[in-house]
């Protein structure tokens, strides 16, 4: 028999849900609003989309941010991989703790700290060496910095939980170990490096603190100049461009939803299979 949940549980979800996702959909509303007053309805119409199309300093802005989040998520996705590999299969190593340390201090660093410390070595870095300059390679270097932490700690909890008999048979029929790993748990950690892939470009996307410190000119991401915009006054075409963004974000999670789900129904036949 299935017991009903709390309704003082369901109040408050209720309520989380209302907090978060109301105050979407009224942007959303207003991205269509034909008057230049944010706060005033003017009747619907798609001018502000329009006019997006020829805000060459917010296109320019979201472009550099998409990439900047697309190279800074592949990298940090690679990079906390193997991070997550050396700290599941290898047990004792010289400087496992300071690996364990430096995987963990970006997730508990307040981003003023991180900002700062960076923009320090940098300045450094340029004095001793005459590289980098400020701009786009500077912020991805500190993308990668705090979003390999992330991809870590996700794909390190699924590599633990994988069976690595599957793995070990594999290399019993003459697999190497690089290959067997490729053929059986890399397709069983595959959900785990989409979502660490997909945290990191959303976090990297939505920096704002730490890419303050490293960018330089002409290196302005989106969130940038989107907060310089907004001292002055929300305007209806950073709505509309905030809509985009939801709806590509909202169509990138279910796509996703659907591949992992699909990845885990593969998974758990094959393991009937071979319990068969």
């Amino acid at each position: 028999m299935n017991e009903r949940p709390p309704s003082m549980l369901m109040t408050v979800l209720a309520i989380g849900v209302a907090l978060l996702y109301i105050p979407m959909l009224v942007m959303i509303g207003y991205s269509f609003n034909a008057s230049p007053l944010v706060g005033i309805w003017g009747g619907f119409s798609t001018h502000w989309y329009r006019e997006l199309v020829h805000n060459d300093q917010l296109i320019g802005a979201a472009w550099l941010s998409l990439r900047i989040g697309f190279v800074a998520a592949t990298a940090a996705m690679v990079l906390g991989t193997l991070a997550a590999i050396a700290l599941v299969r290898f047990k004792k190593f010289r400087g496992r703790f300071a690996l364990t340390a430096m995987v963990n201090a970006p997730l508990v660093m307040p981003e003023i700290i991180t900002g700062i410390t960076q923009l320090l070595l940098l300045i450094s870095m340029l004095h001793l060496f005459g590289w980098p300059h400020r701009g786009f390679l500077t912020i991805v270097l500190a993308h990668v910095t705090f979003c390999t932490a992330y991809v870590t700690v996700t794909v390190q909890s699924r590599l633990a939980s994988a069976d690595r008999s599957l793995e070990e048979a594999a290399m019993d029929l003459g697999s190497g170990p690089v290959r067997a790993f490729i053929d059986t748990t890399l397709p069983i950690i595959a959900p785990a490096l989409a979502s660490g892939w997909l945290l990191s470009f959303t976090l990297s996307l939505d920096d704002l603190v730490i890419s303050s410190f490293v960018s330089g000119p002409g290196a302005s991401t989106l969130p940038m100049v989107i907060f310089s915009k907004v001292k002055l006054g929300v305007s209806p075409d950073i709505n509309a461009l905030a809509t985009l963004i939801i709806a590509t974000v909202g169509v990138g999670v279910l796509i996703a939803g659907v591949l992992m789900r699909r990845a885990d129904q593969q998974r758990l036949r094959d393991l009937q299979l071979a319990a068969q």
